[in-house]
């Protein structure tokens, strides 16, 4: 992809500062079932992590905007995070996945604006009732202009450094299931049009059983401008093993929008994690949230965890970084980056 004009808007990196984050509390119960209310206190746990309030009850992190879907949930939400001085959104959606559904928020000329694409339930997977609308509402919330992109992405699938470059997987941006009418050449122009992405670095496979069919954010993540992170297999089951060394090989031959080759760091994945049938589970620790003060790293239970917190860790030294539970959101297919998107600070 290449091009001489400067691109009308840009994502920016999620380590910029933000004004606020977006996320939804866990609102159904026929679909969470008996995960519902561990589910609830682990997103709870996540929000109390990101405002970060201090001793006085000031939060020092960023202001939470979450939505909540009837008025059972509307109330538990206010229950549970009232300390965090979060705002309850009343709002109808399928379910709290915002980092597909939410616009992704883009930088341009005329300040900050939304961009919203279509949604279609990952490929046609889990079409829910309202998922296809949470984009319009929260850009009418954050009371900035919508943009329609007319065509399927879902915020999980790409991963930015906020200079032009991002990250992405075959598996997903080219899946049939998805924009079946666009060719890789018509889908890197559009990213460059609605996200200012100039370079798309193409890896693989994402996560065996990922029904987001393999969204970039649980295998591999921009840190920093030119430097990526990404797991390392974990014990001789881990189910991810080839797909993992592909990335990592990938990544080091690969360069960023300015011809740097870039910096790869690796931290532990969770190796081989399985539901009650024996089912692998698609967990990672790269699903973690960088707020403004604190980076949240989903945590499962494995004996890799405390390492791969640590790792993690090291890779944000101007951050606080802890490891939370996300062993019951994981069951409703996600974790902790899917259920956020943040709304960056206007400048």
């Amino acid at each position: 992809m290449t091009a001489t004009d400067t691109p009308a808007v840009r994502q920016p990196a999620e380590w910029d500062r933000h004004d606020c984050v977006w996320s939804a509390w866990p609102s159904h119960a026929d679909l969470w079932v008996e995960d519902l209310e561990p589910a609830r206190a682990e997103v709870a746990a996540l929000f109390t992590a990101i405002a970060d309030v201090d001793a006085s009850g000031t939060p020092r992190g960023e202001a939470l905007k979450i939505l909540a879907c009837d008025d059972e949930a509307v109330s538990s939400a206010r229950l549970a995070l009232t300390k965090t001085g979060a705002e309850i959104v009343p709002a109808t959606f399928g379910d709290i996945w915002l980092r597909d559904t939410a616009p992704i928020f883009v930088r341009g000329e005329k300040g900050l604006r939304g961009a919203c694409f279509t949604f279609n339930g990952w490929g046609g997977k889990y079409v829910l009732e309202g998922d296809d609308g949470v984009a319009a509402f929260v850009a009418k919330q954050a009371e900035v202009p919508a943009v329609i992109n007319d065509w399927v992405l879902e915020g999980g699938s790409v991963d930015v450094d906020g200079l032009g470059t991002a990250l992405t997987t075959r598996q997903c941006l080219l899946n049939e299931n998805r924009n079946p009418n666009l060719s890789q050449a018509d889908i890197e122009q559009r990213l460059r049009d609605g996200l200012g992405i100039e370079k798309l670095v193409w890896l693989g496979d994402g996560l065996a059983n990922d029904h987001t069919d393999g969204h970039i954010h649980n295998v591999a993540r921009f840190i920093a401008p030119g430097v990526v992170a990404c797991m390392e297999p974990s014990g001789s089951d881990d189910p991810n093993t080839d797909a993992l060394k592909a990335i990592i090989a990938d990544l080091k031959s690969a360069t960023d929008v300015n011809g740097r080759k870039l910096e790869v760091m690796t931290v532990p994945s969770p190796g081989r994690v399985t539901d009650e049938d024996g089912e692998v589970i698609p967990v990672s620790h790269m699903n973690f949230y960088i707020g403004n003060t604190t980076v949240v790293v989903p945590v499962y239970g494995t004996r890799f965890d405390d390492a791969a917190v640590a790792a993690i860790g090291k890779l944000f030294p101007g951050r606080r970084t802890v490891g939370l539970s996300a062993k019951h959101v994981i069951t409703g297919g996600g974790s902790f980056h899917c259920i956020t998107q943040q709304q960056p600070a206007v400048l």
